[in-house]
Formats: structure tokens, sequence, C-alpha cells
């Protein structure tokens, strides 16, 4: 299996029949609507088209947590083997994870399965924009993945709280990363949180400036380096990456890991729950009426 989170379309066609594999779609799509962002499941586009043998896992309905308050909050572990069990993962499966969108959503599913003890769990580089434009084949058969057991072993280190993120203010040993695009992250823009900007002494990688936009596929590793040592995140001993609710961020957090970075870890929360606590402090670059 490789060792790498990205699998390439070439790898995944030609490994498409091997019997540990399962491949599963995540599609996700945000929708503008008078109320702010929706999430809206790619389920449709999947019955339509998928990878051959694909099963389908929708964020926010299989991966997060009903009862939480902010809408991608990670399950509980034993809640997350349960899904992954129904879906056909074992502990001996490799999983490959891609979506018909943004990256981003196989990314957090990446980010949560290896989280709960995933050994070997990938991200299809390119997504199925990629796949079809390559001329691979597509499915419309629903997926026929066997029931398994799998039992949740998570991974310490994965998630920053709110404390720790309040912590890690000033802190020379750490580098807090906002995904967000760069108006929202200068809070020149809103994006329906309580308060805009970013949160305070935080450095910007906007999660697009990782994807080449005419693949869809990530950019060169020595890209891709160039962008966080610009703002110093290999010089320090702990990465925190946030955005808005946890997603875009784990799009950096692979990014971080493809390059070699061992102390990355998502703020799972966000600005979707900083900016509600007004005790909590925020910048932006504009003068501000924020009372924070």
């Amino acid at each position: 299996m490789p060792r790498s989170p990205l699998v390439s379309t070439e790898w995944l066609a030609a490994h498409l029949d091997n019997s540990g594999l399962r491949v599963f779609d995540t599609t996700l799509h945000l929708d503008q609507t008078p109320v702010g962002l929706q999430a809206r499941s790619g389920r449709a586009e999947y019955d339509a088209a998928h990878v051959p043998g694909a099963g389908f896992l929708n964020v926010v309905a299989d991966l997060s947590d009903p009862r939480s308050e902010l809408p991608f909050t990670r399950p509980a572990p034993d809640r997350l083997a349960e899904v992954l069990g129904r879906a056909g993962v074992s502990e001996q499966s490799h999983v490959v994870l891609y979506s018909a969108g943004d990256v981003m959503w196989a990314a957090r599913a990446w980010w949560l399965l290896r989280w709960v003890g995933v050994r070997a769990v990938s991200v299809l580089d390119g997504g199925l924009p990629k796949w079809t434009a390559e001329g691979r084949p597509v499915s419309d058969e629903a997926c026929r993945y066997a029931p398994a057991s799998f039992d949740a072993q998570p991974v310490a280190g994965c998630w920053a709280e709110r404390d720790a993120v309040l912590e890690a203010i000033g802190d020379g040993g750490v580098c807090t990363i906002n995904a967000l695009p760069r108006p929202l992250h200068a809070g020149t823009v809103g994006l329906g949180y309580q308060r805009s900007g970013r949160i305070a002494g935080s450095e910007n990688v906007p999660f697009p400036d990782l994807v080449d936009p005419a693949t869809g596929a990530f950019r060169a590793l020595a890209e891709l380096r160039k962008h966080f040592e610009e703002i110093g995140a290999f010089g320090k001993e702990r990465v925190i990456c946030y955005c808005g609710g946890g997603i875009a961020a784990t799009q950096n957090a692979l990014a971080l890991v493809l390059l070699g970075h061992s102390g990355v870890t998502v703020y799972d929360g966000g600005l979707d729950e900083w900016s509600r606590n007004l005790d909590l402090p925020m910048e932006t670059d504009e003068p501000s009426t924020d009372p924070a």
C-alpha cells in the first residue's frame, strides 16, 4: 500500500480490482442561501456516475456529530467505527477517497479516517474530474462492499481544541494557519460568522492555492512547500490548521503531511466556534468595530 496520503488516477486504475481496496465518493456542495451556507449531498451525482465499485460517504450525515450545534463536528470514534464497518471497511482495508468537486471534502474524510485508526487511507489526486477527463470508466451500479468489523483506535494529536488554539497565540513553537481565502482572512468580506477576520496571530495559506485549477490535482511538492515555508510553518514544531468549520483546514493538513511535517493538528470548531465567543481575540486588516 502506498504511504503517501495521495494516490494517482493511474495507481487507482491499476489497483481497482484489489480485494482489500475500498473506494468512496465524498462529494458535498455548499450552497449560498438567504440564511447562509447550506451543505448539499452529492449523492445524486454519485448515483449517476462514480468510480466503478465505489461506495458513498456523506460528510454530514455519516461523518459528523448530529448532536453538535456546529455543522461538521467530528463524531465520537465509536460512531465513526460503526459507519465504517457498515460501509465495508476493516483494519485490512486500503481506503481511497475522492470528490467530484472540491478536494477538501475528501481531505476531511481522510483526516477523520486517519484519526480513527484506518492505517491505509488516501485521497485520489484530482478526484473524479481528473478520472473522467482521462477517459477512465464510471458506473451507476450500487456499491457491493460487504459489511465488516472496524475497531476504532484513535490517534492522539490530530485535533486542537479551542483552549489550545488560544494558548498558541504568541507561542513561538506553533504556527496557526487559516485555510480560508485571503479576503476572509483579512476580514474585508464575511461568510456568515459572528465576527469577520481571523484568529489573532494566525497566518494564511488559502486552500485553493494548493491545487492546480486545470486538473484539480495538488501542485508539485516544491510549489506546496513554498506556500508553507513563506509563513514559517516548517520552522515550528506544531501547526494548527483552521478554517470556518474544519473542512478546508484538512486540505492544508493533507498538504503538510504530504510534505513531511509531523506536528499537524486541525482546529475542528474553526471560526464558526471562535467568532461566537467575544472573549476570543480576532484581527482584521481594516479598522474594526468588533468588541474584540
